[in-house]
């Protein structure tokens, strides 16, 4: 076995050499190429993709490949051994295989899918499926030009056992820094399947926490860009998450696969930009207890809460009619006259609004038809018998111009949402009447109260932006080629079906987790809400059961927690990795501040690069923190206003740390008090535990909820 490790070594040790020196010969070529700054047309072309060489193999020259493979196509009758890497590398000299193979290339897919076994494998490739012999597979791990490690994971010819994990379970145990990384040389074959799926899909993933759901998405982004190059740009493609410190955190995996310029967003700021507001948003950790204290919503009944009302398929069919009512009182009562003489017949106005400009959406017909307006008005004035005559109509039609124009609705989002909420004032008795009646009475006068004070929730904003669209429709430059949406189980069906209006084809990736639906008052309760949108064949699932995060004693406690608390929910199979027993400690409550300031001291010690105290509320991670750097610790607060993960030492609530993780994680009062027996403490505690990779402490005053004071006993 040794002999055959140093065997391996030797050999990717001298195909490492090679590979460098051919990479290093062309790029130095290239370097020495003059830049080109002139403006012929064709030469720019040139250069551009002479630069995109360049940047292409500077970046391979430091990491050119991480995997090998050894097939033999069928037909071909040899085998050759094939080099994968995050950017495909061409040969100079004519090959029938590039120096190293872009990791998305179809041929590639054998590497990710293939997993053993003597029967023969194949691919898809534009020609057809393609069939033959795996005889290798490898994994490499170089950095900075040095070969560190050769594993094999399958080897046709060796005696030994297949070790498919062993790679994996090795880059898994690397610590935590403050970026999410790519996981390009450790894609499963599951993971593989959905990165692969076809463009013009909606695409639902359901993943367990730490199941790489979030990787996975970003890969397809890059997957998508080189599958159909000429179909999809970057600029056309967009990523929805839940925060600015998510976008942050995930940020360096695109650049890192040669990915960029791809939007990321908040789905609360790309609807501000549209709507072109400048507003303050409602704090959504308030928004829970608000919609109880106003009467709005029993604590029993989550959903009657106004963000899952809001967020329905039925308040948008509600908005579309509430828009199709103000057509028949849109053109303003009587006829237009610019000057006593001259009348515009109303009936001549209702024809154009009605019938001519009928395709074009509310505020395009207004638009159109007082363009009308004032062209009739210039061939009106064409007929005027003297200049005098005529600077005297002149100066009357412009008035009444502004006037008469002044008449017409003002076709703007937020105004027609304080009209629809205000007993529609402005609309016919009856219609208001009509529209009042269909919304919840709590509902209608909580918002009403909000719209008053100038109050926006986020809930709101949905309704804002297809109120935009049903009255200006959307723009072609406005249109995504691909969009991805991050903790999907926050959005709603409405969310789903406004975007599809954005993007080309239903091309969606949609994911998250059901367990970690922690805003029980908004988001979906099953994923069918979202799917059953589409069309069954525009639709794809996929439920990523496996944990690649935590230990397996950290994922086997935070199961229990679903099993016992939520009482639902998909369960977590972990990689067999193993690590140290979740601790629980117990503290008097009069030393609570010192217990918790001597856990994270102890913790910090440790070769660890990121430790986090997760809290219940951002009053509890506030207060910690100042205990914290008061005894001279360098800890970051992190409390939704954020734009930047920086690592090290964290406070914060449990609920803004959905998506990230950290090495060691300590988890504040998790006793009765702060996490109760409803589903949504037991899910909210769920998810604070499942961000540690390597070790998990819960510190309390005794009262533990049941579903933790079952692992204690």
């Amino acid at each position: 076995m040794e002999n055959e490790f140093q065997s391996a070594y030797q050999e990717e040790q001298h195909r490492l050499s090679l590979a460098m020196e051919e990479i290093d010969r062309r790029l130095e070529r290239l370097r020495n190429t003059p830049v080109y700054t002139g403006h012929d047309f064709t030469e720019q072309v040139l250069e551009s993709a002479r630069e995109e060489k360049r940047q292409a193999l500077a970046k391979s020259s430091q990491e050119p490949y991480f995997g090998r493979m050894d097939f033999d196509e069928r037909g071909r009758g040899q085998r050759k051994p094939l080099y994968i890497g995050k950017i495909g590398v061409e040969r100079e000299e004519t090959s029938a295989y590039p120096l190293v193979i872009d990791w998305r290339a179809p041929i590639a897919s054998l590497f990710y899918s293939f997993t053993g076994g003597e029967e023969t494998a194949s691919y898809e490739a534009p020609e057809g499926t393609i069939e033959g012999l795996v005889y290798l597979k490898r994994n490499v791990v170089i950095r900075k030009r040095i070969l560190e490690r050769v594993a094999d994971t399958y080897n046709r010819e060796s005696d030994e056992p297949a070790v498919s994990d062993e790679f994996l379970v090795y880059r898994l145990g690397e610590n935590k820094d403050n970026r999410l990384r790519d996981i390009v040389s450790t894609i499963q074959a599951e993971q593989d399947q959905i990165i692969r799926a076809a463009k013009n899909t909606a695409l639902v993933i359901q993943g367990v926490a730490g199941s790489g759901k979030t990787t996975v998405a970003l890969h397809r982004l890059a997957f998508l860009l080189y599958q159909y190059k000429d179909q999809v740009s970057a600029d056309k493609m967009v990523i929805f998450a839940p925060n600015h410190m998510f976008l942050d955190y995930i940020s360096d995996v695109l650049p890192e696969l040669g990915v960029g310029n791809i939007q990321q967003s908040t789905f609360a700021d790309w609807a501000l930009d549209l709507l072109g507001l400048d507003l303050p948003l409602a704090d959504p950790a308030e928004t829970l207890s608000y919609w109880f204290e106003s009467g709005s919503l029993r604590k029993e009944s989550m959903d009657e809460a106004p963000g899952r009302f809001k967020g329905s398929v039925h308040f948008m069919e509600l908005l579309q009619a509430f828009v199709e009512r103000l057509e028949p009182i849109s053109v303003p009562e009587g006829d237009f006259s610019p000057w006593d003489g001259a009348v515009l017949p109303q009936a001549e106005i209702l024809d154009w609004f009605n019938e001519e400009y009928k395709p074009y959406p509310l505020a395009k017909r207004k638009e159109r038809v007082l363009a009308r307006v004032h062209r009739w008005i210039e061939m009106e004035l064409k007929k005027s018998p003297s200049a005098a005559a005529l600077k005297e109509r002149k100066k009357k039609a412009g008035v009444r111009e502004k006037a008469y124009a002044k008449k017409w609705p003002q076709y703007d989002a937020l105004t027609l949402y304080k009209q629809l909420f205000q007993a529609a004032k402005g609309l016919p008795a009856d219609t208001a009447a009509e529209m009042k009646a269909s919304l919840p009475t709590a509902i209608f006068k909580t918002t009403q109260s909000d719209l008053r004070k100038q109050i926006i929730r986020e809930e709101d904003l949905t309704a804002l932006v297809y109120l935009h669209v049903l009255i200006h429709e959307v723009e072609s430059s406005q249109r995504f080629d691909h969009v991805v949406i991050d903790e999907a189980q926050d959005f709603s069906p409405f969310h789903i079906a406004l975007l599809d209006l954005f993007v080309k084809g239903h091309s969606f990736t949609i994911l998250g987790d059901l367990s970690q639906g922690i805003h029980e008052y908004r988001g979906v309760h099953a994923w069918e809400e979202m799917s059953s949108l589409f069309a069954p064949e525009h639709t794809g699932y996929f439920a990523l059961t496996r944990s690649y995060r935590s230990t397996l004693e950290i994922i086997e406690f935070a199961n229990t927690i679903l099993e016992q608390g939520v009482r639902g929910g998909i369960t977590a199979v972990p990689v067999f990795r193993s690590g140290d027993p979740v601790r629980t400690m117990s503290y008097d409550s009069s030393v609570r501040e010192q217990s918790l300031l001597t856990a994270l001291k102890e913790l910090s010690s440790k070769e660890y690069r990121t430790v986090s105290v997760l809290t219940r509320t951002l009053k509890e991670a506030v207060e910690l923190h100042e205990v914290f750097t008061s005894a001279g610790l360098d800890v970051n607060l992190i409390d939704g206003g954020k734009k930047q993960y920086e690592g090290g030492l964290s406070v914060l609530p449990v609920y803004l740390s959905k998506g990230l993780e950290f090495d060691a994680v300590i988890v504040a009062d998790a006793d009765h008090e702060h996490y109760g027996e409803r589903a949504w403490d037991a899910k909210l505690l769920y998810v604070g535990c499942t961000r540690a990779l390597h070790e998990l402490w819960l510190l309390h005053d005794g009262s533990l909820p049941s579903y933790v004071q079952a692992q204690t006993e």
